[in-house]
C-alpha cells in the first residue's frame, strides 16, 4: 500500500488491463488535483547561485518533489510519482557530453565533431562520470523518501537516434545519416548495449524498494516499463529510419515487458503504421505538438491505433468533450490523462463518475 495512493494495488489491476485493451470496471482515467490552500504544506525555499546548482541540490530536489507530491489527490488511476530529472539528454551526458541548465531545462554540448574511427572510439560509457552519479545519488535518496508513500521513477532516458544527435549535433547527424550511414548505425547498436544495461541498473533499484516500474510519465505495469521515441526521427527519410534507426528501437522494446512509444510531432505521424507493426509496442504516446494539441484533431489517428489493438494515451480532454470522446472511440486500451475544465476535488471526482459509466462505445 502507499500512502498516497491507498487503492494501488487496484489501479495496477487497471493498468494491466490498459496494456492489453481491456477494462476492469471502467477505462484509465488519471486526475490529480491540488489539495485546498488551507492543507498545503510549504514548499521548501532556498537561494541558489545559478539554475544548475538547483538542478543538482538532491536535498532540495527531493524535499521539494516529496512535499509537492504530499501536496495533490490522486484520483482516479493517476499515480503519486517523482523521478531523477538532469534533462533529457543527460544519456548522452554519462559519455562526456557536458549539461547546461536554465530554468526550465536542461541541454547538452556535442562532443562527437566527427565520425572518424578515433573520435568514434572516444565515445564510451563512463560510470565515474559526475552525472552518472548524481542520477544514481538523486534516485537513491528519492527511494528512501518515498518508501511506502510514493513511487520513484527512472530518470529519462534517450537512447538511439536522439542520443547520438546529442553526441553529434542534429545537423551534423544528418549529414552523416546520408554520408556515413555504416558508422550510425554501428554507433546506435553500440550504445543500445550501455542504455539496456543503465535502464536495468534503475529498474533493480525500484524494484529492491517494492516499488513498480515508471519514469516521467507516470503510469505503471508489474514488469518492466519504457517509454521508447526517437524525435529525430522527424528531420529523416523513412528509409533512413528504417535502415539506421529502426533495430535499436525493437531492440529496446523486447527487453522491456511493457513499451509505450512517444511519437512526437507531426512530422512523425508517418511512422506510425510501421511502428504498429512491431508487437511489442503496446501503446502510443501521440503528442501533435504546441499549438496542436486538441485531442478532437486526432480522431482519426486514436481509431487507427485501436483499429491495430494497441492502448493509447489521450491527454487533457475537456469535461464537456466526454459525450463525444465516448461516441468515437472505444473504451478499451483508452487512457484518459486528465480532464481540462476542472479545478477542485468534487469537479474531478463528477468527472470520474461520467467516465466510470462508460463501458462500451456510444453508437
Amino acid at each position: 500500500m502507499l500512502e498516497l495512493k491507498p487503492d494501488f494495488e487496484k489501479v495496477l489491476d487497471r493498468y494491466e488491463a490498459w496494456w492489453n485493451c481491456s477494462i476492469v470496471d471502467r477505462p484509465l482515467v488519471s486526475l490529480t488535483v491540488a489539495k485546498p490552500e488551507d492543507r498545503l504544506l510549504p514548499m521548501p525555499r532556498k537561494s541558489h547561485g545559478s539554475h544548475r546548482e538547483r538542478w543538482l541540490d538532491t536535498e532540495y530536489i527531493v524535499e521539494r518533489a516529496s512535499i509537492s507530491l504530499r501536496n495533490h489527490v490522486f484520483l482516479g488511476d493517476s499515480l503519486p510519482v517523482t523521478f531523477p530529472n538532469l534533462g533529457p539528454e543527460v544519456f548522452s551526458a554519462f559519455y562526456g557530453c557536458e549539461m547546461e541548465y536554465g530554468a526550465d531545462t536542461g541541454w547538452s554540448r556535442p562532443i562527437l565533431h566527427d565520425m572518424s574511427e578515433a573520435s568514434l572510439a572516444g565515445i564510451k560509457l563512463d560510470k565515474g562520470n559526475f552525472y552518472y552519479r548524481k542520477v544514481l545519488e538523486i534516485m537513491d535518496a528519492m527511494i528512501e523518501a518515498g518508501r511506502g508513500v510514493f513511487l520513484v521513477g527512472y530518470t529519462d532516458l534517450h537512447g538511439g537516434a536522439d542520443a547520438l544527435a546529442a553526441f553529434r549535433d542534429p545537423q551534423e547527424l544528418l549529414f552523416d545519416t546520408v554520408e556515413n550511414p555504416e558508422a550510425v548505425k554501428a554507433l546506435c547498436d553500440r550504445i543500445t548495449d550501455d542504455f539496456l544495461n543503465v535502464y536495468d541498473l534503475y529498474h533493480d533499484r525500484i524494484k529492491a524498494a517494492g516499488m513498480t516500474s515508471t519514469t516521467w510519465c507516470p503510469i505503471t505495469c508489474k514488469g518492466k516499463f519504457h517509454i521508447p521515441s526517437n524525435d529525430f526521427s522527424c528531420m529523416i527519410s523513412d528509409e533512413a529510419f528504417e535502415n539506421l534507426f529502426v533495430d535499436g528501437i525493437i531492440r529496446e522494446c523486447r527487453h522491456m515487458d511493457r513499451n509505450l512509444y512517444h511519437l512526437d510531432g507531426p512530422q512523425a505521424l508517418r511512422f506510425l503504421d510501421r511502428l504498429l507493426d512491431i508487437p511489442e509496442i503496446h501503446a502510443i504516446q501521440w503528442v501533435p505538438g504546441a499549438g496542436h494539441d486538441y485531442w478532437g484533431d486526432w480522431i482519426e489517428v486514436y481509431q487507427r491505433i485501436q483499429s491495430r489493438n494497441r492502448a493509447v494515451q489521450i491527454n487533457s480532454v475537456p469535461y464537456a468533450d466526454l459525450p463525444r470522446l465516448f461516441s468515437v472511440l472505444k473504451p478499451e486500451g483508452i487512457w484518459i490523462n486528465g480532464v481540462s475544465g476542472i479545478s477542485t476535488q468534487e469537479e474531478a471526482e463528477s468527472a470520474l463518475r461520467l467516465i466510470s459509466g462508460w463501458t462500451r462505445r456510444i453508437a
